[in-house]
This record gives structure tokens, C-alpha cells and sequence, in this order.
């Protein structure tokens, strides 16, 4: 079983906001560098930064749809944010939060909790999983979804950080408790991904537009790319080869 990896994705920003790279050098125990550094707590949310917390917590595409369409671009610690309907944003994080809120409160629902305030855990990406994680995506599921929908579906829909091509589609399920290498690095992956109604929505206008969960359930399950954790670091590479070990 050999693939190879087409495209790399960090998320600077938990749930929205997408950045492509070419490279990245991985460590093990933690998420893709640059990847969930902070997350936006809403007003309804108990997170204070001191500890991982669930994505429930936090302001995200599920609930906000319009927040799909937000692109990233990140300089250190600061960021520059961009979406169709908002001038763009650069702006820091750690220093800078009331900026932000002004800049995403158009972005939110009137009936959700609102943005409140930016929290970021040291040492530790705000992943949805409850242990730092990346993410891997199989190319060949994602165009069979498009074909189930009769439609082009953008990979940013699914948020992953490692796509990869060349193999069947759903073959990521059957590395359950295995340890894949790409690149220089080894990882084990551990669970599937089950999906949310943020995929539902298109990253380029923020608009729900196609049924991305009951296509998936047509193969009996709601469940899209897999999670795995880093065992051995190393840089990985658009075009680097991924191999089950």
C-alpha cells in the first residue's frame, strides 16, 4: 500500500481558518505545527486556557456556518484573516482580541452564544479529538462524496491536514491501530473523524449549500478521514510517499 501526500493544511484557528503548506516538520505528541494554537471561547463557555476542553466550548462551523469561509494566513503569532463578506484582518491573537470579535460578531448567528474571547492552552493544539491529533484524508472518499452529491466539493469542507491519493476510498478505515509513515515521520492512527453539519457549508460564501452528511450515510456511517497521533517526528511533504507499516 503506497500514496502520496497531495496536500498539506494547518488551522491556525480552531474549526475555521485554513492555511496551505508545503512542508512541515512534526513532533511527536503534538498536533501540525501551527495547527488549533487558539480557539475562540463563546459566551456560554467555561474554557480559561488552563486545559484541553471540547469543541462544545468553542465558536465554530457547525453552529456558525458563515465562519466556514474564513481563510488564514499566519506571520508567527500573528494572523491575517480574510472572508467575502468582512475586510480583511490582521491582527495578534495573544494581544489583540477585541479586534477579532468586532471583525467575527457579523459572521455569528443571533441565536448563538456569541464570541467571547480567545483562549490558547501552551503546548497543547485546541484539536476536537481529546489528544493532539492530525488529521489524515483520503482524496479518493472525498470525490466519491462529490459524485454522491452530483457536485465538485472543496477539500477545505473537511478541514483535514494531510490529504493524500492513490488509494481506494474508505481505505483510511482499515488503518485502525496501525502505524502509518509519511515522510520522515510514524504515526498511529486511532480513530475515525465523524462529521458535522460544518461540512455542510461551502468555504468560499459560508452558505450551506449540500447535504455532505446524508451522502455519508449512504455508506452507513457519518465518518470522514481518520485521526492519528505523531509517534515519530520528522519533516513531511507535499509528495512524499505514505506507507502502512
Amino acid at each position: 500500500m503506497t500514496a502520496e501526500v497531495t496536500q498539506l493544511w494547518r488551522h491556525p484557528i480552531k474549526s475555521h481558518g485554513r492555511e496551505a503548506v508545503e512542508t512541515v516538520n512534526v513532533t511527536p505528541g503534538q498536533t501540525m505545527p501551527g495547527d488549533r494554537v487558539w480557539a475562540v471561547a463563546h459566551e456560554a463557555s467555561k474554557a480559561d486556557g488552563s486545559k484541553w476542553v471540547p469543541c462544545a466550548n468553542f465558536s465554530r462551523g457547525a453552529k456558525a456556518p458563515q465562519l466556514m469561509a474564513i481563510s488564514t494566513q499566519s506571520n508567527g503569532d500573528t494572523l491575517t484573516l480574510s472572508h467575502p463578506d468582512r475586510p480583511d484582518l490582521t491582527f495578534a491573537p495573544d494581544s489583540e482580541q477585541q479586534a477579532f470579535l468586532d471583525w467575527v460578531r457579523p459572521l455569528m448567528p443571533a441565536n448563538r452564544a456569541a464570541s467571547a474571547r480567545i483562549i490558547r492552552v501552551p503546548g497543547r493544539g485546541m484539536t476536537d479529538s481529546d489528544f493532539p491529533s492530525i488529521s489524515l484524508c483520503n482524496l479518493a472518499s472525498h470525490r466519491a462524496v462529490g459524485q454522491k452529491l452530483g457536485q465538485d466539493l472543496s477539500v477545505r469542507r473537511w478541514r483535514g491536514n494531510i490529504w493524500f491519493d492513490g488509494l481506494p476510498l474508505w481505505e483510511e478505515f482499515d488503518w485502525l491501530g496501525r502505524e502509518v509513515q509519511i515522510g520522515e515521520a510514524v504515526l498511529r492512527v486511532r480513530e475515525r473523524i465523524t462529521r458535522c453539519l460544518a461540512t455542510t457549508a461551502n468555504p468560499d460564501t459560508g452558505l450551506r449549500d449540500t447535504d455532505t452528511l446524508g451522502a455519508l450515510e449512504t455508506w452507513g456511517h457519518q465518518d470522514f478521514g481518520v485521526y492519528a497521533e505523531v509517534l515519530e517526528g520528522g519533516a513531511i511533504s507535499v509528495g512524499d510517499k505514505v506507507e502502512l507499516l
